[in-house]
């Protein structure tokens, strides 16, 4: 499986030859893609350099065992060498294994996140914004910014629906598996009998498109202004600045109305409407492989039950992956890499199965 890795130390050696040439390092775009490809091939080179090592000790161990001439001293200590150099080997091809798996093009892409309340009415549209929340906060600690692209609250401080954009390095390679119906149990603080409520908010997680990928044609788009509105006069402008583009051949639909400048919330409904047309892109090249495989994530329908938060045992279920954690507060809080990393461990592992299989 590796010996063809000498390939990528090839190109590891050429990139760093380009990247200190003055002439490359003046084409800003040029070194820009360049520096992107090193940083992901240094990885594999990386562990390959490190797999020759341990496969040069086991050798020495080995012929060291193997000679007659040496006491016994020397080969206890050559039995115990090349016991650990197999160790590091083996540990060493597994993770290189995983570096090998082909990569979702989309990871490095920024995202476009939208969640709606579902069922359950107000208690929806709460739990709608506890979600939001947590992934702004989860964003933060990251580095990531983010931005509301459109908003549509309750009285009560809930949202119906809510679409912000999350600008950083790998937000889709963290946050594609978020994608599905998210469900609440818990007392609603209007329950005056303290019966559990269920309630449930579904996620969409687009990776964003760049503008090369969807030139939208003008005469594709209906684009109407209105007045922003907002629960309980919140928001309210009186120019007409709200934007509402419609793409007729696909009947898709995007309003901003976050921004007072329409200038602003045109160019903000464009880059939703690019990241939803690429996503129906992106579902509609997948769907005869997801109809022959389910990951261990699920399949990524939207209107698949993802995962549960119940208030009142504090504890947060996967139920793709069957994790279980009690701590509901850090979560909703944010505190999201555990689950994150658990979810790509497993859908890396489905891959990794795949690919022995098929190999």
């Amino acid at each position: 499986m590796f010996e063809n890795l000498s390939v990528f130390e090839n190109r590891y050696e050429e990139l760093n030859l380009k990247l200190y040439d003055p002439a490359v390092a003046a084409d800003r775009e040029q070194y820009a893609a360049l520096m992107k490809e090193h940083k992901e091939i240094t990885p594999i080179v990386e562990h390959y350099r490190a797999l020759k090592k341990a496969e040069a000790d086991i050798e020495g161990a080995q012929q060291l065992l193997e000679d007659p001439d040496s006491d016994r001293e020397l080969r206890q200590m050559a039995a115990e060498e090349l016991n650990a150099a197999r160790e590091t080997a083996a540990q060493i091809g597994e993770e290189l294994k995983l570096l090998l798996l082909p990569r979702d093009p989309n990871d490095e892409r920024n995202v476009i996140v939208e969640i709606r309340g579902g069922a359950g009415g107000e208690e929806a549209a709460l739990f709608a914004y506890n979600l939001y929340r947590m992934y702004t906060v989860y964003a933060e600690k990251r580095g990531w910014k983010t931005e509301i692209v459109s908003l549509n609250e309750t009285e009560l401080g809930g949202f119906k629906e809510v679409s912000f954009t999350i600008d950083g390095d790998g937000a889709y390679s963290r946050l594609k598996f978020e994608s599905g119906v998210h469900r609440v149990q818990r007392v609603p603080e209007t329950e005056t009998q303290g019966r559990i409520h269920t309630s449930t908010a579904t996620v969409a997680v687009l990776p964003e498109a760049e503008e090369v990928e969807f030139e939208l044609d003008p005469k594709d788009l209906q684009i109407d202004t209105f007045r922003s509105s907002g629960a309980g006069g919140q928001h309210i402008n009186k120019t007409s600045s709200a934007i509402r583009v419609t793409h007729l051949p696909t009947g898709t639909v995007v309003e901003c109305q976050d921004e007072r400048s329409q200038y602003k919330n045109k160019d903000k409904a464009l880059r939703v409407l690019r990241a939803r047309l690429l996503d129906a892109k992106i579902a509609a090249q997948n769907a005869e492989i997801a109809e022959n495989r389910r990951s261990q994530v699920g399949t990524g329908d939207r209107s698949e039950r993802i995962r549960t938060y119940n208030y009142p045992q504090l504890r947060v279920t996967d139920h793709r992956i069957g994790l279980t954690l009690y701590r509901l507060a850090d979560i909703l809080n944010g505190d999201l890499d555990e689950i994150i990393d658990a979810l790509i461990a497993a859908d890396r592992a489905e891959k990794l199965r795949e690919s022995m299989e098929n190999g």
